[in-house]
């Protein structure tokens, strides 16, 4: 959970500073280089991905060697902003087909 803490420091030392700045303001930048963030600073991989609406994407990232999940909501404006994190990911192998 460090390393996510550390990621949201970092996030945070990059976002332009304003007076009246919302939650979601603290957790956004720029797509690429959130994504360069996730991939080369924490080690994570992007394991599924889905549409949330017409220009929103929500993707899972996960870092292997940790455990540690982050939750990415990206938009079409190339903004991206993490939505949640967290600790122990599990994968969890989808049920057999009783057909």
């Amino acid at each position: 959970m460090r390393s996510f803490l550390g990621l949201t420091l970092c996030i945070l030392s990059l976002a332009p500073r304003t007076e009246a700045a919302t939650i979601s303001d603290l957790f956004c930048d720029d797509s690429a280089r959130l994504e360069k963030q996730l991939l080369t600073i924490h080690g994570a991989q992007r394991l599924g991905r889905g549409m949330r609406g017409p220009d929103a994407l929500l993707e899972v990232w996960i870092a292997p060697s940790s455990g540690d999940w982050t939750l990415v909501q990206t938009y079409a404006n190339g903004t991206s902003c993490i939505v949640a994190m967290g600790e122990h990911w599990e994968d969890i192998a989808p049920a057999a087909d009783p057909a």
